[in-house]
């Protein structure tokens, strides 16, 4: 009776060591993430899948690493300067980012503290100046250039220091980007200065395309005057050749006969007698038979 209460103890601890080895015999991947195994220190190179994971109890010891979307924010100012060597800031910086699960193994073997080293504030602050020196004073603090600008150049030192396809940067948010108060005076004037050019710009080229339209018309106006005096000197033309076709020296006597007046040329002696007939026609034989106009066209003809 006295030996009874120790033997329920042996199995009950026995119970638990079994229990401890069973539960210690295998692990849950959970979705979204990779396991790496690691053995007495050493890191497997074999990435361990999402589901129940076998292991040697007290032996192997598998690390979860999260392979779903991320973020981390870059708390205070990240001062830079612009192409035109104008000193601003950047604060709040929030970056997405996500580790690929092929090279989560490697990530662990490698990068002590990966979770808190990957994107170090000292890190994110090299690719935001190195971004920023790439624009002038404007571009330098528009989001909508400054923020693909950045997460461009952290990708590629991202890609420097663990290799292609480690880590992917997915979005980079700057909450806030602005210069000293004695600069933001100068970037006014200068935005004023492209707004007045790009106005211009518009005007110039408004008066451009009304200039060629008004050159249009005045072709187009001249074109159809040159082809009304090309059509009205072709008929003038064909006129003209209807008529000498129709012209015979019959004709020709026919219109001077009907035409004339009857009158003879007159000429004077210059005696102040007046003026007489270059012709005398007195002795002419009064009785003598002239043939009419209409008896001369028919001899003619």
């Amino acid at each position: 009776m006295k030996k009874k209460p120790f033997k329920i103890i042996g199995i009950v601890a026995a119970v638990i060591f079994v229990l401890l080895i069973v539960i210690n015999s295998f692990k849950i991947i959970p979705t979204g993430y990779t396991g790496v195994r690691s053995r007495f220190g050493q890191i497997s190179s074999e990435a361990i899948t999402p589901g129940i994971a076998l292991k040697i109890p007290f032996v192997d010891h598998i690390i979860l690493v999260n392979n779903k979307q991320q973020e981390i924010t870059i708390e205070g100012q990240i001062w830079g300067e612009t192409s035109e060597r104008a000193a601003l800031y950047y604060e709040g910086i929030n970056i997405t980012y996500q580790i690929s699960s092929d090279r989560s193994s490697w990530l662990v073997a490698n990068v002590s503290n990966y979770e808190s080293n990957i994107l170090s504030s000292s890190f994110v602050a090299s690719a935001v100046k190195t971004a920023a020196k790439q624009y002038n004073s404007i571009d330098a603090t528009n989001r909508g250039i400054i923020e693909p600008a950045i997460c461009q150049t952290l990708q590629t030192a991202i890609n420097e220091k663990y290799g292609e396809d480690t880590i992917t940067i997915i979005r980079v948010v700057v909450n806030n980007a602005d210069y000293e108060d004695s600069y933001n005076q100068v970037i006014a004037e200068q935005q004023a200065a492209q707004i007045q050019y790009q106005t211009q710009q518009i005007e110039n080229q408004r008066a451009i395309e009304q200039a060629e339209a008004q050159a249009t018309v005045t072709r187009t106006t001249a074109q159809a005057e040159a082809d009304a005096l090309i059509i009205a000197a072709e008929a003038e033309a064909e006129a003209n050749a209807i008529r000498e076709d129709s012209l015979t020296p019959t004709i020709i006597q026919y219109e001077t006969i009907t035409r004339w007046d009857g009158r003879l040329p007159l000429m004077g002696n210059g005696e102040g007698n007046g003026v007489f007939p270059m012709i005398d026609i007195s002795s002419i034989d009064q009785e003598a038979e002239t043939p009419t106009v209409t008896e001369v066209v028919e001899e003619e003809s």
